[in-house]
């Protein structure tokens, strides 16, 4: 049986992670590969559940804290459900967005102890660590531009304030300088298909593809 492999799409919001999940999966697929696409907050049934209590309502309906504990019982459901077994029969998960996400909302830009976070990591994730984070940057006031054009339910997160989101793009920056041999800044401020080809190429080089 060939290797799983885990890759995470991170970053602001509106900056494209979407678009290029559903390209680089097919792209992927057409090598044979099973590949399986997925997100968070959500990917199982049950996190599902839980993502419409993150993501729609107030801006103040849940704490950082609260959101930290919520976000971490919607991961192990999607880890349990899907993304551990799916790695255990081979296939290649894509996963829009996963535990870095977590550090940037809540821990960095929302307040929550990095402390409780990284416990959260250890007891939650367990093995399950991304082989590959892409991280997609793009100035905040551009991506929240390119959000404000979708018509979704699910804009709680958007609508936190222009110095959270500068928090945020600082905090998935440094994530991405902390670890560069697991992640990859993509210059999201550029057509599609150049997002893609950058997406591509660094997905080839770091996880040999063709191996």
């Amino acid at each position: 049986m060939s290797q799983g492999r885990f890759i995470t799409f991170e970053g602001g919001e509106g900056v494209g992670k979407s678009t290029q999940i559903r390209r680089l999966a097919a792209r992927l697929g057409a090598t044979g590969r099973e590949v399986v696409a997925t997100r968070e907050p959500g990917g199982s049934p049950g996190a599902e559940a839980i993502r419409d209590l993150l993501v729609k309502g107030a801006v103040d309906r849940w704490s950082p804290v609260t959101e930290t504990l919520l976000m971490y019982a919607a991961r192990r459901d999607h880890i349990e459900r899907v993304i551990r077994p799916a790695l255990a029969r081979g296939a290649w998960v894509v996963c829009d967005r996963f535990a870095d996400s977590t550090r940037a909302y809540q821990g960095a830009a929302g307040g929550t102890d990095p402390g409780l976070i990284a416990a959260m990591e250890t007891y939650v994730l367990e093995e399950i660590r991304p082989d590959l984070t892409l991280i997609f940057d793009m100035a905040p006031e551009a991506g929240l531009a390119r959000a404000a054009d979708r018509t979704h339910a699910e804009t709680r997160f958007e609508s936190k304030g222009a110095a959270f989101h500068a928090r945020l793009r600082e905090a998935f920056l440094g994530i991405a300088a902390a670890e560069p041999g697991r992640c990859a800044v993509i210059d999201a401020d550029q057509g599609l298909e150049a997002v893609e080809a950058q997406v591509w190429t660094t997905v080839e080089g770091r996880l040999a593809v063709h191996g």
